[in-house]
């Protein structure tokens, strides 16, 4: 008898849940609230550019990512492994010589960081490439910012370099974030690229989608509550199921977990147009280091479909009080007065107050039974791991496997 199995949420691990799930000989129905696909991964058509809900890369080392991805379909448009850094009204281009020589001398002779610290990135990237990845989540660890200390890094290469990179990957400033994550991501970074697809973001999810054969996507399609095996819509329609697969937040779902939300973690992206002469001469991301203490975290130019502007991408982290209208004018004078750059028209602000999971513990991975919240429902999404696409991925593969052993009653390791 088939079984009637319904997933919650159309974001990257719903959708690889029902992968899974087809992959295994079942059908299942996806809801999602929202008008598309993609959960906190999407993009949005503005004057014909893409601007993705917050800056986000894909790391092509994830190794969930490899398995579940085409990257050449996405047609990948990737960064230089390295960074401009902005400090003093000065920019330095830094990299990894050994993967792009272009970045040699500029690395080499550049006023951020010592020649010691130089040799500690190189000795960390070639320590973490011989890393596994279960070796690195076993270990209790620190917080980043205690673990570069104690690695040996100084206070200028911190401020101007590891802080304002890995507070835009973290979204938080003092990089309290645990060290294990550190260590995961910068291994991710020097064993792959980073990456965004011509089209945004959003085809990753798009991508994702088309693969299934058998699963039916309803957005627009509210799940209010879950209670037992009913699920009760916006519209007050129910649908009853076998088993049910919440790849979106469950205290929003379920009464009886009613007071256990979880944290997040908030950021702003903004997008405005510029002149061709303002864009970096080298596709890589440029860093304001803490020593200027501007609202700026990050600008980047994505692959824009009009040539005669560019579009410039600004992430910003710490928090304000400013009202959109000044968080515009404010930003657009730190762009001209640290980075010499004139803005011609400001596109969108995105504001995101649940862009990341704020978890103390994170893991790897977990045995699938884990993801069992009651005997009928079952969970996905980078909460139950680390906040990162591979875990999205990860936890919704994982979800689809517990549910396959309920069914069969085949216990994995």
């Amino acid at each position: 008898m088939e079984k009637q199995i319904v997933i919650i949420g159309a974001g990257v691990s719903g959708l690889v849940a029902a992968l899974q799930l087809e992959e295994k000989g079942y059908k299942a129905q996806i809801f999602d609230g929202d008008g598309k696909i993609g959960g906190r991964v999407q993009s949005d058509s503005v004057d014909e550019y893409a601007l993705d809900r917050g800056f986000q890369v894909l790391l092509t080392a994830y190794p969930l990512a490899k398995k579940y991805l085409d990257f050449k379909a996405l047609d990948l448009k990737t960064f230089r492994p390295g960074a401009y850094i902005f400090k003093k009204d000065k920019r330095y281009a830094i990299g990894d010589p050994l993967r792009d020589f272009s970045l040699l001398w500029g690395t080499l002779f550049s006023n951020v960081g010592t020649v010691t610290d130089k040799l500690k990135i190189f000795k960390l990237t070639s320590e973490l490439k011989k890393k596994s990845i279960d070796a690195i989540f076993s270990e209790k660890g620190s917080t980043t910012l205690d673990y570069l200390v104690q690695y040996g890094f100084s206070k200028a290469i911190i401020q101007d370099f590891f802080k304002p990179f890995f507070s835009g990957i973290f979204l938080e400033t003092e990089l309290n974030t645990p060290s294990v994550m550190f260590e995961f991501i910068f291994k991710m970074f020097g064993e792959g690229k980073a990456a965004v697809p011509k089209a945004g973001i959003q085809a990753i999810p798009n991508q994702l989608a088309s693969k299934l054969k058998q699963t039916r996507i309803e957005t627009n399609k509210k799940v209010n509550t879950v209670i037992g095996t009913t699920l009760t819509f916006e519209d007050g329609t129910t649908q009853d199921f076998d088993y049910c697969i919440i790849a979106t937040d469950a205290a929003q779902l379920i009464p009886n977990l009613a007071g256990n939300d979880l944290k997040w973690k908030h950021t702003q992206t903004l997008y405005f147009t510029v002149n061709t002469n303002d864009v970096f001469e080298k596709q890589m991301i440029g860093l304001a280091s803490t020593t200027l203490n501007t609202l700026i975290n990050s600008v980047c130019f994505p692959e824009a479909q009009k040539t005669n502007l560019k579009l410039l991408s600004i992430s910003v982290v710490k928090s304000h009080n400013k009202t959109p209208e000044d968080l515009v004018t404010h930003i657009s004078k730190e762009l001209e007065t640290h980075f010499n750059i004139k803005v011609v028209q400001h596109l969108k602000t995105y504001t995101i107050s649940k862009a990341l999971p704020d978890l103390e513990d994170v893991r790897y991975t977990m045995r699938p039974s884990v993801s069992q919240l009651t005997s009928t429902v079952f969970l996905a999404g980078d909460t139950l791991l680390n906040g990162s696409l591979n875990a999205a991925m990860l936890s919704g593969e994982l979800a689809a496997k517990a549910v396959h052993e309920k069914i069969t009653g085949d216990f994995m390791d």
